[in-house]
């Protein structure tokens, strides 16, 4: 079993040691009654984000550098033969995606090329099953796998007209010559885009593996220069050993790779540099040397280019030959992948969640508390009634029917602050919601259509961004507005009623205002140097704005989503802790006018509430004691997991 796969069925089992804690968790707050809607739906969140969690590894190359080979070495050398085909020329001609959802039955989706014809990216396709074509997937023979994902290899003939209106022939290209036959017709793949359904393993526990066609792909499909590849929490740059790195490789690297973490690069085929007219100390010199001018020419450090062979590596796990893989050097590439890739991940993992953790326990913690100190409350108020006459408990009642006044006017108040945070919650989507931002794709697209040069296109994407900015900052201000009048109804709550309230749960759009950010740079690096654009740069310009659109789109649902929970949450701890406070204040007075009636009751009336008392300290411990074990899990390291396994 290789390091890779190693670390990264430590990190599925860090995962599940934290879900199952995270479960234990739960159960004792709803045994404690001190669940509520709000805490149910951030539990659900909490899970939802551990199950569903990825890690993305892309591989990017030009063709025949060897992908879907190193693919096959790394993850799929178990099933004894090649599963993704690899031979010479092109064998991947479409973006490629191998993944495990269990909705689906194993299985490869494949996304006709010709909807690239109309106004939408890959992304908006998802949801659509009705355009793919499924093929089922025979998980159990070797052959019909290789058969079925030979798909992603296959072409088509078209008119040079349909090619043009799939932005994948223009003839100002001084090569487009060279791809129209003697027919008249232009080759071009039969697939926009590849999902590949399959159960293994590690793809159950998490692993998507993103394999790309060649570099020119890179530039005509929107989807992998704006979702897939910035997305990918790693990107293998593979590159030839004997060539190194071309003009197309330096502009890929540049424009769409190098600037993001966990980036590699790997010089594949040092298997063509093996030669027995040479000293092993000769070849080596050779592959060192090539490294450095790789890291020069790239402005990487040594450390990250990896000189392996991906075929040799392959062949040394099918034959169980440990001097062949050793010499192929792909466990050095695996290490580095898995020392760099998952514990980093696990990192970005463990603070979400430690926050989320945080911010439960408080407010459980303080409900707990606010539930024992009315409990000692009650224990002193009524053993002060010992031996006391009637008049004494007359009074007493009065004054527990005084709080109970003034509590109610506190809360007439609180439904005045209800309808203003009902009216602010509602601008805060005004300028958020999806409509809206419907409304500004349909402009922006109009504006492109309408205009014949650069300057015009480029002016209706400004737009489109500043416009985007701007809905995001009226939102932001709404939520500032929510977040300091919830501040001051705490702090109002915590010193007339004596609620144990901390700050209300905070909340920004700053990362999404990031993602944007991120989105407009992108669309810079393509279209911001040249002051006039060619034809076929405008075709893939207004192609492009369909992926920002879709990406944007993305952004603003996952911003609505987190809006949304964070206004059910905000209150929720408030409302909690008054629902515990009328609910003491109700039962003071019932246990005086029942002690007033009978005399006799007080001795039993403070021995449930001791019992009470006693109770509450020991769901106290519980809980600490589940809190304490689940932040443990959260903060386990891989490597001690290995030890304990």
């Amino acid at each position: 079993m290789s390091n890779l796969v190693q670390k990264f069925q430590q990190y599925s089992g860090w995962r599940n040691g934290v879900m199952s804690a995270l479960e234990r968790y739960h159960a004792c707050i709803v045994a404690s009654d001190l669940a509520d809607s709000a805490s149910d739906q951030r539990f659900s969140r909490l899970q939802a984000r551990l199950s569903d969690d990825k890690l993305s590894i892309a591989f990017v190359a030009e063709f025949s550098r060897g992908k879907s080979e190193l693919i096959n070495a790394i993850f799929f050398a178990d099933y004894g033969q090649r599963i993704l085909p690899s031979s010479a020329g092109r064998t991947t001609m479409c973006p490629t995606e191998l993944l495990y959802d269990e909705t689906f039955p194993p299985s490869i989706r494949l996304l006709p090329i010709e909807t690239r014809a109309e106004a939408a990216s890959t992304s908006d396709f998802r949801e659509r099953s009705n355009v793919w074509t499924v093929l089922p997937l025979d998980v159990n023979s070797g052959e019909g796998m290789l058969e079925a994902f030979k798909q992603v290899s296959l072409t088509k003939r078209v008119p040079v007209e349909d090619a043009k209106r799939y932005g994948l022939y223009h003839e100002d290209d001084p090569d487009a010559g060279l791809a129209v036959g003697e027919d008249g017709l232009v080759e071009i793949s039969q697939w926009r885009h590849a999902i590949v359904n399959f159960p293994h393993p590690l793809l159950k526990q998490g692993l998507v593996i993103i394999d790309t066609p060649g570099l020119n792909a890179i530039g005509t499909e929107p989807e992998l220069t704006l979702n897939l590849i910035p997305n990918a929490h790693a990107v293998l740059f593979i590159l030839a050993a004997d060539t190194g790195v071309t003009k197309s490789d330096i502009e890929v690297w540049r424009d769409h790779i190098g600037s993001g973490p966990a980036r590699m690069v790997v010089l594949n085929k040092i298997d063509s540099m093996w030669d027995e007219l040479r000293s092993v100390e000769e070849i080596e010199g050779q592959i060192a040397k090539q490294v450095e001018s790789v890291a020069q020419t790239l402005h990487l450090s040594k450390h990250q280019i990896f000189p392996i062979s991906a075929q040799k590596g392959l062949v040394g796990k099918v034959n169980h030959d440990p001097e062949l893989l050793a010499r192929s050097r792909l466990p050095v590439l695996e290490s580095a992948l898995s020392d760099e890739l998952i514990p980093s991940k696990q990192e970005i993992v463990r603070g979400q969640l430690l926050t989320e953790v945080d911010e439960l326990a408080v407010a459980k913690q303080q409900l707990l508390a606010a539930r024992a100190r009315n409990v000692v409350e009650q224990l002193v108020e009524l053993k002060s009634l010992r031996g006391k006459n009637q008049n004494i408990i007359e009074h007493m009642m009065k004054r527990v029917e005084l709080e109970k006044k003034e509590f109610d006017a506190s809360l007439l108040k609180l439904q005045g602050t209800r309808a203003v945070f009902t009216r602010l919650s509602t601008e805060v989507f005004t300028s958020l919601g999806m409509d809206i931002l419907k409304e500004d794709i349909r402009r922006t697209r109009d504006a492109m259509e309408k205009s014949k040069f650069s300057a015009g296109l480029r002016a209706a994407v400004k737009s489109f961004f500043e416009q985007i900015r701007h809905n995001l900052d009226l939102s932001s201000q709404k939520i500032e507005e929510i977040t300091s009048m919830m501040t001051v109804m705490y702090r109002k709550f915590s010193t007339e009623h004596g609620l144990a309230l901390s700050s209300p749960m905070p909340f920004s759009l700053e990362k999404y205002v990031k993602e944007i950010e991120l989105i407009e740079g992108v669309y810079h690096k393509q279209f911001g140097a040249a002051a006039i654009l060619t034809t076929p740069q405008v075709a893939l310009m207004t192609k492009f704005f369909d992926s920002i659109a879709s990406r944007v789109k993305q952004s603003f649902l996952q911003a609505n989503r987190d809006v949304e929970a964070w206004l059910k949450v905000v209150m929720a701890p408030l409302e909690a802790q008054i629902w515990e406070h009328r609910s003491q204040l109700r039962k003071r007075k019932q246990s005086i006018e029942r002690i007033h009636l009978a005399t006799d009751s007080l001795e039993e009336k403070v021995e449930t509430l001791e019992k009470m008392q006693a109770e509450l300290e020991g769901q106290k411990k519980t809980l600490l004691m589940l809190e304490a074990e689940l932040k443990n899990a959260i903060a386990a390291e891989l490597a001690a997991l290995k030890a304990a396994a």
